[in-house]
Protein backbone atom coordinates (compact mmCIF):
# COMPACT_ATOMS: atom_id res chain seq x y z
CA UNK A 1 0.00 0.00 0.00
CA UNK A 2 1.33 3.33 -1.02
CA UNK A 3 -0.48 6.11 -0.15
CA UNK A 4 0.13 9.89 -1.28
CA UNK A 5 0.78 12.74 0.48
CA UNK A 6 -2.70 14.28 1.65
CA UNK A 7 -2.95 17.47 0.47
CA UNK A 8 -5.51 19.59 2.64
CA UNK A 9 -3.66 17.54 5.65
CA UNK A 10 -0.53 19.26 4.55
CA UNK A 11 -1.38 22.37 3.83
CA UNK A 12 -3.34 22.91 7.48
CA UNK A 13 -0.11 21.21 8.69
CA UNK A 14 1.99 24.10 7.41
CA UNK A 15 -1.22 26.69 8.59
CA UNK A 16 -3.26 25.85 10.95
CA UNK A 17 -1.44 26.87 14.19
CA UNK A 18 0.21 29.69 12.93
CA UNK A 19 -2.45 31.86 11.05
CA UNK A 20 -4.14 34.04 13.60
CA UNK A 21 -7.23 34.08 11.63
CA UNK A 22 -8.87 30.26 10.93
CA UNK A 23 -11.51 31.06 8.15
CA UNK A 24 -11.44 27.66 6.35
CA UNK A 25 -12.16 25.12 9.84
CA UNK A 26 -14.51 22.35 8.97
CA UNK A 27 -15.86 21.89 12.60
CA UNK A 28 -18.02 23.78 15.06
CA UNK A 29 -17.07 25.88 17.87
CA UNK A 30 -14.99 23.68 20.59
CA UNK A 31 -15.11 23.29 24.51
CA UNK A 32 -13.52 22.67 26.93
CA UNK A 33 -13.15 19.70 29.35
CA UNK A 34 -14.31 22.21 31.78
CA UNK A 35 -17.02 23.26 30.05
CA UNK A 36 -18.31 19.38 29.56
CA UNK A 37 -17.76 18.29 33.48
CA UNK A 38 -20.50 21.30 33.89
CA UNK A 39 -22.92 20.02 32.18
CA UNK A 40 -23.42 17.10 34.87
CA UNK A 41 -23.40 17.36 38.49
CA UNK A 42 -20.76 14.79 39.55
CA UNK A 43 -19.15 14.71 36.46
CA UNK A 44 -15.87 16.21 37.63
CA UNK A 45 -15.57 13.59 40.42
CA UNK A 46 -16.08 10.39 37.76
CA UNK A 47 -13.42 11.59 35.43
CA UNK A 48 -11.15 11.94 38.35
CA UNK A 49 -12.14 8.18 39.15
CA UNK A 50 -11.44 7.15 35.75
CA UNK A 51 -9.34 3.60 35.40
CA UNK A 52 -6.98 4.30 32.50
CA UNK A 53 -6.50 0.54 31.40
CA UNK A 54 -7.60 -0.98 28.29
CA UNK A 55 -11.19 -0.19 27.21
CA UNK A 56 -13.45 -2.15 25.29
CA UNK A 57 -12.38 -2.82 21.23
CA UNK A 58 -15.51 -2.23 20.17
CA UNK A 59 -15.65 1.06 22.27
CA UNK A 60 -17.41 1.29 25.70
CA UNK A 61 -21.10 0.08 26.42
CA UNK A 62 -22.13 3.23 27.56
CA UNK A 63 -20.82 5.50 24.56
CA UNK A 64 -22.32 2.88 21.70
CA UNK A 65 -25.63 2.93 23.77
CA UNK A 66 -25.57 6.83 23.31
CA UNK A 67 -24.05 6.69 19.68
CA UNK A 68 -27.27 4.14 19.06
CA UNK A 69 -29.98 6.65 20.32
CA UNK A 70 -28.69 9.09 17.23
CA UNK A 71 -30.30 6.58 15.06
CA UNK A 72 -33.79 4.63 14.02
CA UNK A 73 -33.46 0.73 14.46
CA UNK A 74 -29.51 1.01 15.04
CA UNK A 75 -28.76 -1.43 18.17
CA UNK A 76 -25.64 -0.89 20.39
CA UNK A 77 -24.21 -4.10 19.13
CA UNK A 78 -24.29 -2.23 15.76
CA UNK A 79 -22.01 0.21 16.44
CA UNK A 80 -18.39 0.42 16.24
CA UNK A 81 -16.17 3.18 17.91
CA UNK A 82 -12.93 4.30 16.19
CA UNK A 83 -10.21 7.10 16.43
CA UNK A 84 -11.74 9.65 14.98
CA UNK A 85 -13.35 9.61 11.59
CA UNK A 86 -10.14 8.83 9.50
CA UNK A 87 -9.80 5.63 11.17
CA UNK A 88 -12.77 4.45 10.22
CA UNK A 89 -12.43 5.33 6.83
CA UNK A 90 -8.85 3.59 6.45
CA UNK A 91 -10.66 0.46 7.75
CA UNK A 92 -13.86 0.28 6.17
CA UNK A 93 -11.93 0.35 2.56
CA UNK A 94 -9.36 -2.74 3.45
CA UNK A 95 -12.29 -4.76 4.65
CA UNK A 96 -14.84 -4.03 1.48
CA UNK A 97 -12.21 -3.33 -1.10
CA UNK A 98 -9.19 -5.42 -2.69
CA UNK A 99 -7.23 -4.72 -5.89
CA UNK A 100 -9.51 -4.52 -8.64
CA UNK A 101 -12.36 -3.64 -7.23
CA UNK A 102 -14.41 -0.37 -8.47
CA UNK A 103 -15.80 2.25 -6.16
CA UNK A 104 -17.67 4.97 -6.98
CA UNK A 105 -17.31 8.50 -4.70
CA UNK A 106 -19.06 11.49 -4.51
CA UNK A 107 -16.93 14.43 -5.40
CA UNK A 108 -15.27 16.61 -4.64
CA UNK A 109 -14.37 14.54 -1.78
CA UNK A 110 -12.13 14.63 1.47
CA UNK A 111 -9.14 12.60 0.08
CA UNK A 112 -9.38 9.55 2.22
CA UNK A 113 -12.41 8.72 0.60
CA UNK A 114 -10.91 8.22 -2.48
CA UNK A 115 -6.88 7.95 -1.85
CA UNK A 116 -7.46 4.51 0.48
CA UNK A 117 -9.38 2.99 -2.21
CA UNK A 118 -6.47 3.75 -5.27
CA UNK A 119 -3.91 2.53 -2.63
CA UNK A 120 -5.18 -0.69 -2.27
CA UNK A 121 -5.75 -1.04 -6.19
CA UNK A 122 -9.22 -0.21 -6.75
CA UNK A 123 -10.53 1.46 -9.61
CA UNK A 124 -11.98 4.90 -8.51
CA UNK A 125 -14.98 6.84 -10.42
CA UNK A 126 -15.96 10.08 -9.45
CA UNK A 127 -19.68 10.78 -9.32
CA UNK A 128 -19.95 14.91 -9.27
CA UNK A 129 -21.69 17.31 -7.97
CA UNK A 130 -23.30 20.08 -9.78
CA UNK A 131 -22.31 23.31 -9.23
CA UNK A 132 -24.50 25.36 -11.67
CA UNK A 133 -27.50 23.20 -9.79
CA UNK A 134 -26.69 23.81 -6.26
CA UNK A 135 -23.77 20.84 -6.20
CA UNK A 136 -26.74 18.35 -7.36
CA UNK A 137 -25.68 14.44 -7.91
CA UNK A 138 -27.91 12.57 -11.01
CA UNK A 139 -28.72 9.38 -10.06
CA UNK A 140 -28.50 8.13 -13.62
CA UNK A 141 -24.67 7.86 -12.90
CA UNK A 142 -24.72 5.14 -10.86
CA UNK A 143 -26.74 3.13 -13.59
CA UNK A 144 -24.34 4.13 -15.99
CA UNK A 145 -21.10 3.87 -14.82
CA UNK A 146 -21.70 0.66 -11.77
CA UNK A 147 -19.64 -2.80 -13.34
CA UNK A 148 -19.56 -6.29 -11.98
CA UNK A 149 -16.73 -4.55 -10.16
CA UNK A 150 -18.19 -2.09 -8.40
CA UNK A 151 -18.60 -2.72 -4.45
CA UNK A 152 -19.12 0.42 -2.69
CA UNK A 153 -20.66 4.14 -3.79
CA UNK A 154 -19.46 6.89 -1.13
CA UNK A 155 -21.92 9.66 -0.10
CA UNK A 156 -21.41 11.86 1.79
CA UNK A 157 -24.72 14.16 3.51
CA UNK A 158 -24.31 17.06 3.84
CA UNK A 159 -21.86 17.71 2.30
CA UNK A 160 -17.87 18.82 2.62
CA UNK A 161 -17.74 21.31 1.19
CA UNK A 162 -20.46 22.54 -0.43
CA UNK A 163 -23.01 22.13 1.87
CA UNK A 164 -25.38 20.53 -0.04
CA UNK A 165 -27.78 18.32 1.00
CA UNK A 166 -30.51 15.93 -1.63
CA UNK A 167 -34.10 15.11 -0.61
CA UNK A 168 -35.12 12.05 1.35
CA UNK A 169 -36.35 10.57 -2.32
CA UNK A 170 -33.06 10.84 -3.84
CA UNK A 171 -32.02 9.02 -0.57
CA UNK A 172 -34.30 5.36 -1.20
CA UNK A 173 -33.75 5.99 -4.60
CA UNK A 174 -29.62 4.96 -4.04
CA UNK A 175 -30.83 2.30 -1.58
CA UNK A 176 -32.74 1.00 -4.45
CA UNK A 177 -30.15 0.85 -6.67
CA UNK A 178 -27.95 -0.71 -3.68
CA UNK A 179 -29.92 -3.47 -3.43
CA UNK A 180 -30.52 -4.16 -7.04
CA UNK A 181 -26.87 -3.67 -8.53
CA UNK A 182 -25.67 -5.27 -5.44
CA UNK A 183 -23.21 -2.54 -4.46
CA UNK A 184 -22.19 -1.47 -0.65
CA UNK A 185 -23.21 2.54 0.47
CA UNK A 186 -20.72 3.94 2.56
CA UNK A 187 -22.23 7.23 3.91
CA UNK A 188 -20.06 9.92 5.37
CA UNK A 189 -22.40 11.98 7.66
CA UNK A 190 -20.46 13.80 10.11
CA UNK A 191 -22.78 16.73 9.86
CA UNK A 192 -26.14 15.41 10.77
CA UNK A 193 -27.60 17.30 13.18
CA UNK A 194 -26.39 20.70 11.37
CA UNK A 195 -29.28 21.30 8.59
CA UNK A 196 -30.80 24.84 8.76
CA UNK A 197 -34.28 23.08 8.58
CA UNK A 198 -34.88 20.59 10.69
CA UNK A 199 -37.30 18.93 8.16
CA UNK A 200 -34.67 18.33 6.07
CA UNK A 201 -32.81 16.39 7.82
CA UNK A 202 -32.17 12.74 6.28
CA UNK A 203 -31.95 9.35 7.62
CA UNK A 204 -29.08 7.68 8.36
CA UNK A 205 -28.51 5.19 5.39
CA UNK A 206 -27.59 2.44 8.29
CA UNK A 207 -31.60 3.10 8.79
CA UNK A 208 -32.72 2.42 5.56
CA UNK A 209 -30.44 0.21 4.38
CA UNK A 210 -29.30 -3.34 5.71
CA UNK A 211 -25.88 -3.45 4.19
CA UNK A 212 -25.14 0.50 4.14
CA UNK A 213 -22.45 1.83 6.79
CA UNK A 214 -23.22 5.21 8.36
CA UNK A 215 -20.05 7.06 9.14
CA UNK A 216 -19.96 9.82 12.31
CA UNK A 217 -17.27 11.58 14.54
CA UNK A 218 -17.60 13.83 17.38
CA UNK A 219 -15.41 16.12 15.84
CA UNK A 220 -17.80 18.25 13.62
CA UNK A 221 -21.52 18.68 14.30
CA UNK A 222 -20.48 18.16 18.26
CA UNK A 223 -16.98 20.43 17.60
CA UNK A 224 -15.05 18.20 19.97
CA UNK A 225 -12.02 17.37 17.47
CA UNK A 226 -9.42 17.16 20.48
CA UNK A 227 -11.74 13.53 21.73
CA UNK A 228 -10.56 12.06 18.38
CA UNK A 229 -13.77 9.88 18.83
CA UNK A 230 -15.35 8.83 15.46
CA UNK A 231 -17.83 5.21 14.62
CA UNK A 232 -19.50 3.19 12.17
CA UNK A 233 -23.55 2.06 12.59
CA UNK A 234 -24.02 -0.35 10.28
CA UNK A 235 -26.65 -3.36 9.97
CA UNK A 236 -24.53 -5.36 8.10
CA UNK A 237 -23.41 -8.07 11.15
CA UNK A 238 -20.50 -9.73 8.61
CA UNK A 239 -18.94 -6.55 7.71
CA UNK A 240 -19.14 -5.06 10.92
CA UNK A 241 -17.40 -8.36 12.43
CA UNK A 242 -14.36 -7.70 9.66
CA UNK A 243 -14.35 -4.08 10.48
CA UNK A 244 -13.60 -5.36 14.38
CA UNK A 245 -11.28 -7.61 13.66
CA UNK A 246 -9.09 -5.42 11.61
CA UNK A 247 -8.92 -2.67 13.52
CA UNK A 248 -7.44 -5.10 16.45
CA UNK A 249 -4.22 -3.89 13.96
CA UNK A 250 -5.01 -0.22 13.82
CA UNK A 251 -5.78 0.91 17.04
CA UNK A 252 -7.39 -1.46 19.08
CA UNK A 253 -8.88 0.50 21.51
CA UNK A 254 -9.96 3.83 22.36
CA UNK A 255 -8.85 6.46 25.09
CA UNK A 256 -10.91 6.22 28.05
CA UNK A 257 -10.88 9.68 29.23
CA UNK A 258 -12.00 10.58 25.72
CA UNK A 259 -14.60 8.13 25.50
CA UNK A 260 -16.19 9.40 28.70
CA UNK A 261 -16.27 12.83 27.76
CA UNK A 262 -17.81 11.75 24.25
CA UNK A 263 -20.64 9.71 25.99
CA UNK A 264 -20.98 13.03 28.18
CA UNK A 265 -21.27 15.22 25.16
CA UNK A 266 -23.57 12.64 23.48
CA UNK A 267 -26.05 12.85 27.12
CA UNK A 268 -26.18 16.87 26.13
CA UNK A 269 -25.69 16.67 22.64
CA UNK A 270 -29.09 18.96 22.54
CA UNK A 271 -27.46 21.68 24.25
CA UNK A 272 -24.29 21.32 22.43
CA UNK A 273 -26.15 21.59 19.05
CA UNK A 274 -27.95 24.16 20.01
CA UNK A 275 -25.15 26.26 21.05
CA UNK A 276 -23.12 25.56 17.18
CA UNK A 277 -26.77 26.22 15.11
CA UNK A 278 -26.86 29.55 16.93
CA UNK A 279 -23.26 30.50 15.60
CA UNK A 280 -23.60 29.40 12.50
CA UNK A 281 -27.04 31.08 12.02
CA UNK A 282 -25.49 34.47 13.28
CA UNK A 283 -22.13 33.63 11.00
CA UNK A 284 -24.38 32.99 8.04
CA UNK A 285 -26.57 36.37 8.93
CA UNK A 286 -22.57 38.23 8.33
CA UNK A 287 -21.54 36.11 5.26
CA UNK A 288 -24.67 36.71 3.01
CA UNK A 289 -24.00 40.77 3.26
CA UNK A 290 -19.96 40.29 3.03
CA UNK A 291 -20.39 38.09 -0.33
CA UNK A 292 -23.07 40.96 -1.45
CA UNK A 293 -20.36 43.50 -0.93
CA UNK A 294 -18.21 42.13 -3.10
CA UNK A 295 -19.87 40.33 -6.23
CA UNK A 296 -16.16 40.95 -8.30
CA UNK A 297 -14.35 39.32 -6.63
CA UNK A 298 -16.73 35.66 -5.47
CA UNK A 299 -19.82 33.43 -6.37
CA UNK A 300 -21.92 32.80 -3.25
CA UNK A 301 -23.86 30.14 -2.87
CA UNK A 302 -25.46 29.43 0.62
CA UNK A 303 -25.41 26.10 1.50
CA UNK A 304 -28.15 23.82 2.98
CA UNK A 305 -26.28 22.81 6.05
CA UNK A 306 -23.64 22.21 8.19
CA UNK A 307 -19.93 24.91 8.91
CA UNK A 308 -18.92 25.42 5.58
CA UNK A 309 -18.79 26.39 2.10
CA UNK A 310 -17.66 26.44 -1.32
CA UNK A 311 -17.30 29.82 -2.61
CA UNK A 312 -16.17 30.60 -6.83
CA UNK A 313 -12.88 32.91 -6.79
CA UNK A 314 -13.68 35.59 -9.66
CA UNK A 315 -9.78 35.96 -9.83
CA UNK A 316 -6.99 34.42 -11.76
CA UNK A 317 -5.77 32.21 -9.45
CA UNK A 318 -7.58 30.63 -5.98
CA UNK A 319 -4.09 29.16 -4.90
CA UNK A 320 -2.25 32.81 -5.45
CA UNK A 321 -5.08 34.28 -3.23
CA UNK A 322 -5.47 31.90 -0.40
CA UNK A 323 -1.55 32.47 -0.64
CA UNK A 324 -1.49 35.91 -0.69
CA UNK A 325 -4.47 36.60 1.83
CA UNK A 326 -2.28 34.65 4.60
CA UNK A 327 0.73 36.03 3.78
CA UNK A 328 -0.72 39.88 4.05
CA UNK A 329 -3.28 39.73 6.56
CA UNK A 330 -2.86 36.27 8.44
CA UNK A 331 -6.29 35.03 6.90
CA UNK A 332 -6.73 31.16 6.04
CA UNK A 333 -8.74 29.69 3.62
CA UNK A 334 -8.93 26.62 1.94
CA UNK A 335 -8.03 26.63 -1.81
CA UNK A 336 -10.80 24.15 -3.57
CA UNK A 337 -7.56 22.93 -5.69
CA UNK A 338 -6.90 20.85 -2.68
CA UNK A 339 -9.66 19.13 -3.90
CA UNK A 340 -9.18 18.76 -7.32
CA UNK A 341 -7.44 21.23 -9.67
CA UNK A 342 -10.40 21.88 -11.62
CA UNK A 343 -12.02 23.63 -8.69
CA UNK A 344 -11.37 27.81 -8.63
CA UNK A 345 -13.26 28.27 -5.44
CA UNK A 346 -12.45 27.72 -1.69
CA UNK A 347 -13.82 26.07 1.38
CA UNK A 348 -14.82 29.14 3.90
CA UNK A 349 -15.78 27.63 7.50
CA UNK A 350 -18.38 29.87 9.87
CA UNK A 351 -19.12 27.12 12.86
CA UNK A 352 -16.54 29.37 15.09
CA UNK A 353 -17.36 31.91 17.46
CA UNK A 354 -14.53 35.05 15.46
CA UNK A 355 -15.93 34.78 12.17
CA UNK A 356 -16.66 38.33 12.65
CA UNK A 357 -13.03 39.28 12.89
CA UNK A 358 -11.90 36.86 10.50
CA UNK A 359 -14.11 38.91 7.90
CA UNK A 360 -13.12 42.20 8.76
CA UNK A 361 -9.32 41.50 8.28
CA UNK A 362 -10.61 39.54 4.70
CA UNK A 363 -12.70 42.56 3.62
CA UNK A 364 -9.44 45.01 4.89
CA UNK A 365 -7.13 42.98 2.55
CA UNK A 366 -9.56 43.32 -0.43
CA UNK A 367 -9.97 47.06 0.50
CA UNK A 368 -6.12 47.26 0.35
CA UNK A 369 -6.31 45.17 -3.25
CA UNK A 370 -8.57 47.37 -4.84
CA UNK A 371 -5.71 50.43 -3.79
CA UNK A 372 -3.24 48.64 -5.27
CA UNK A 373 -1.68 48.29 -2.03
CA UNK A 374 -1.21 44.48 -3.12
CA UNK A 375 0.19 43.22 -6.32
CA UNK A 376 -2.02 42.35 -8.71
CA UNK A 377 0.08 39.06 -9.42
CA UNK A 378 -0.75 37.70 -6.27
CA UNK A 379 -4.44 37.25 -7.08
Amino acid sequence: MKLKPFRLERYFAQYEFTAPYLLCCSDCESLSVGDLLRLEQNAQEELSSLWLGYTEALGGPELRTEIASLYKNISAGQVLVHSGAEEAIFNFMNVALEAGDHIIVHTPYYQSLAEVARSIGAEVTEWKGNPDQAWELDLQFIADNVTDRTKVVVVNFPHNPTGYLPDAEFLHELSNLSDQLGFLVFSDEVYRGLEYDPAERLPSFAEINERAVSLGVMSKTYGLAGLRIGWVATRNKELLGKLAAFKDYTTICNSAPSEYLATLALRHRHTIVDRNMEIIRRNLGLLAPFFSRHQDFFVWQEPKAGPIAFPRYLGKSVDQFCDALVRHAGVLLLPGTLYGDEYDRFRIGFGRGNLAECLTRLEQFLVDYRRRKISEQMM
